[in-house]
């Protein structure tokens, strides 16, 4: 491979060689079954070594009963856990990859609620997040967790795994010993550095002699928390020196951020650039010796490639763009890098679900998390005598997603598209600030049908009478929706939605309010592209806060950063009740609204209103085609609307039943 030399090339972890230097790092998953790993983890770590990763990390295992900080979490520290650790190593190992596990205890970065225990920490610092305050651990119970890590890693040892990694970094007891803002403790374990990393030291000597030499083991520090008094990368980088002098370490990853108070910057959505976080892995690899992982949404071959190239790591954790491409890697190996289903971090279905104690999926692979259940490789079917003709109505993400599950499946298929291209309002959204990555799905399907001999006509309106008079064994509507004026709006020309914003068809200016009844991109980066193009805009919500949803998929504190540096005024709790034109000829909006807290109406006036609100279905082809001769599917928001994921998820299931 000259294209990748460097990601492509071995290397040597400890006892342990990775044919490449690409690393499906550790992350939440919530497919445990009562503590135990499932099926669902075995099929998914397999999935990622089938499509040519060189390392998989799974996630982390828990190492004592004081710690459950979600529901759905590996208790590592119950014997039981071996039978579903060999399944997962034996089906990585049919592939031809090494696993490591991921060790931790979660310590002040947790909660009660599912162990009835008090949660254990250095110090009784209630973390922002939980906001409990835990207990600080006594001399004896520190002892408990160091022989609860080594317990785990023997575990992990018996169950076939080829390493264990130290969770240190962004959610850790460890790290909560590390961290001068939550280690305020004045016996030996606090004070001094040396002091705060004893417990990491004697981690790391009982797991080196509960593994023995045969096994790798690895530590993730985090090498800024980027918080007030935390770690610091100075800290960080002399932590690593600490370890490395262990001699018992092998390599050493890298993390940014706390994974409460700065999880945003742990798990950055598209509106963080890419590599953001390699300095970290750059300022530990240039003190140490030993192997550095660096992560930092590092989602192509060629941003891997680079950070290798650059010297800013050994190895690269590539996570968000393996759960949605798994054969990312074969891909690029093969000289097929256009192929790769790009990752856009948009955090919708993987970070987000994780935060609604759902399992791990993504917006643009409908077989992520379902990989128990549909082998990606077994989707295909024969193909008949004579294809079964398919038309698919709508070049969105829903549209597409069927006519390329359709095609997988042996289908002969057209799409029409009225508008000159495909892409729906993804293509819309996307130009908005922050968000162009969000093309990504509508390209990515884009390419994929075309590979799989998909007809596709732009500029062309499916009519009833067209889809009748092709005579086609299956239709699938994916028309979309169409944007709806609030019942306050009435007819006036400057209440607008958002769409007619980004389309082009209403230009702004001068004092701008921003409806926000759907709590998500939609108002807020139409607000950034109004103040960017100069206009004084506030945006106000009936929620509690603008923008609410933002905050699952990490969007919402960049947002806030940034709305308040280009002077967007955020107001909440406000209902619009009603509109009027401004009086004596007067340009302007009247507005009346009332605050929910206070149950005041105000009357306001603005040079416009923009308004991102429910939309309605366009669903006129579906009732004209209620008698057709064929089977008709619908997906996506001619159905209802909702947001892209559910596009995707029903266009493969519509292309699926066909």
């Amino acid at each position: 491979m000259t294209q990748y030399r460097h990601l492509f090339s071995p290397l040597r972890i400890g006892p342990v060689e990775v044919a490449n230097r690409a690393v499906f790092s550790a992350h939440l998953t919530n497919y445990a079954e009562d503590g135990l790993p499932s099926a669902q983890h075995a099929a998914y770590y397999a999935a990622r070594a089938a499509g040519g990763t060189g390392l998989v990390i799974t996630e982390e295992h828990s190492t004592h009963p004081s710690d459950w900080p979600y529901e759905k979490l590996i208790h590592g520290f119950r014997p039981e856990v071996v039978p579903g650790y060999r399944r997962i190593t034996e089906a990585v190992h049919a592939h031809g990859v090494p696993v490591f596990a991921q060790v931790n205890h979660n310590g002040g970065q947790a909660s009660s609620m599912y162990s009835r225990l008090p949660v254990w920490a250095p110090s009784p610092v209630p973390d922002p997040l939980f906001r409990e305050v835990p207990k600080a651990v006594t001399p004896a119970e520190i002892d408990e967790i160091v022989a609860g890590y080594a317990t785990v890693a023997q575990h992990c040892a018996e169950g076939g795994f080829d390493g264990v990694e130290l969770q240190c970094s962004h959610s850790s007891i460890v790290r909560g010993f590390l961290s001068p803002a939550t280690n305020l403790r004045t016996d030996g374990y606090g004070g001094t550095l040396e002091r705060r990393a004893r417990l990491l030291l004697r981690v790391i000597d009982a797991v080196r002699e509960a593994i023995g030499p045969g096994l790798a083991l690895g530590v993730r520090l985090c090498g800024d928390e980027l918080i007030e008094g935390g770690i610091t990368l100075d800290e960080g980088v002399e932590t690593a020196r600490l370890v490395e002098a262990t001699g018992a370490v092998d390599y050493i990853n890298t993390s940014i951020g706390v994974a409460t108070s700065t999880l945003y910057m742990i798990e950055a959505s598209m509106a963080v650039p890419p590599g953001y976080g390699l300095f970290i892995p750059n300022a530990i690899r240039r003190a140490v010796r030993l192997p550095v992982v660096g992560v930092g949404r590092i989602k192509d071959p060629v941003q891997a490639e680079r950070a290798l190239a650059e010297g800013h790591c050994d190895l690269v954790g590539m996570v968000r763009g393996q759960i949605a491409d798994p054969e990312l890697l074969a891909k690029a190996r093969s000289g097929h890098s256009a192929h790769i289903r790009t990752c856009m971090s948009c955090n919708q279905e993987c970070v987000g679900r994780m935060g609604q104690n759902r399992w791990l999926g993504c917006l643009e692979n409908p077989y992520a998390g379902r990989e128990a259940e549909t082998p990606r490789r077994a989707t295909a079917l024969p193909t008949p005598r004579r294809p079964r003709r398919v038309l698919v109505v709508g070049g969105g993400p829903a549209g597409l997603q069927a006519a390329a599950t359709a095609a997988r499946r042996g289908r002969r298929v057209t799409l029409y598209e009225r508008g000159a291209a495909t892409g729906g309002q993804v293509s819309i959204a996307a130009g908005a600030p922050h968000r162009a990555e969000f093309l990504d799905v509508v390209r990515n399907l884009l390419a994929e049908c075309r590979r799989l001999g998909v007809e596709i006509r732009t500029g062309t309106e499916a009519t009833a009478e067209l889809l009748r008079a092709e005579s086609p064994d299956a239709v699938v509507l994916a028309c979309g929706a169409r944007p709806q004026r609030p019942y306050w709006a009435g007819e006036l020309a400057r209440v607008v939605d958002v769409r007619d914003v980004l389309e082009g068809r209403a230009e702004p200016s001068g004092e701008v309010l921003v409806v926000d009844e759907l709590g998500f991109h939609q108002a807020t980066s139409v607000a950034e592209l109004l103040a960017d193009r100069g206009c004084r805009v506030r945006v106000c919500t009936p929620g509690m806060v603008v923008g609410q949803d933002l905050g699952s998929t990490l969007d919402l504190e960049t947002f806030t950063v940034r709305a308040h540096a280009k002077g967007i005024g955020l107001a909440t709790d406000r209902v619009v009740l009603s509109a009027a034109p401004e009086p004596d000829g007067g340009d302007g909006v009247l507005l009346d609204v009332l605050t929910h807290t206070t149950g005041e109406t105000v009357q306001e006036r603005w040079d416009w209103v923009v308004c991102a609100v429910h939309q309605a279905p366009e669903d006129a082809l579906w009732h004209a085609l209620k008698d057709a001769p064929f089977p008709v599917e619908r997906a996506g928001d001619c159905l209802t609307p909702r947001r892209a994921h559910a596009a995707v998820i029903e266009g493969h299931r519509a292309g699926a039943a066909l």
